[in-house]
């Protein structure tokens, strides 16, 4: 019984820590959303991971890589947050846009989290659920 209730109050314990980490990344993603809303690239930029920052060098080459390929997250009309799974180490926030038009796209959004919070290492188009071949 006492392994029991020991079990059961780390399964608590890991719940409300994975739910912290979760409200966390969800203000990331919101607070980077809304910069880009506003086409304020540099602020969006910083919300970025080291790697992705690399990777575009500058907020306006950054800014440039969302306009032309995530059309959906520069000018969401409605974001839902969904699951918040670890992978290795990994965190991957599901999250469900609805653009301008009315399309429902899924995307995941790879997290790390750095020495100065949470940050956003990927972000990748997934299928609908129910729909896969």
């Amino acid at each position: 019984m006492r392994k029991w209730i020991i079990g059961a109050v780390m399964a608590v314990g890991l719940a409300g820590a994975v739910q912290a980490q979760g409200t966390e990344i969800e203000g990331v993603i919101s607070r980077q959303i809304e910069a880009f809303k506003v086409d304020d690239f540099a602020q969006a930029f910083t919300y970025a991971a080291p790697s992705i920052q690399g990777m575009f060098r500058t907020p306006e080459n950054f800014g440039r890589m969302v306009t032309q390929g995530y059309p959906m997250v520069w000018r969401p009309a409605d974001v839902t947050y969904l699951d918040l799974r670890e992978e290795a180490g990994r965190y991957m926030q599901v999250v469900r846009i609805e653009d301008t038009q009315g399309t429902v796209h899924f995307l995941g959004y790879s997290m790390i989290e750095t020495g100065e919070g949470w940050k956003i290492s990927g972000v990748q188009v997934l299928e609908a659920p129910g729909l896969s071949a």
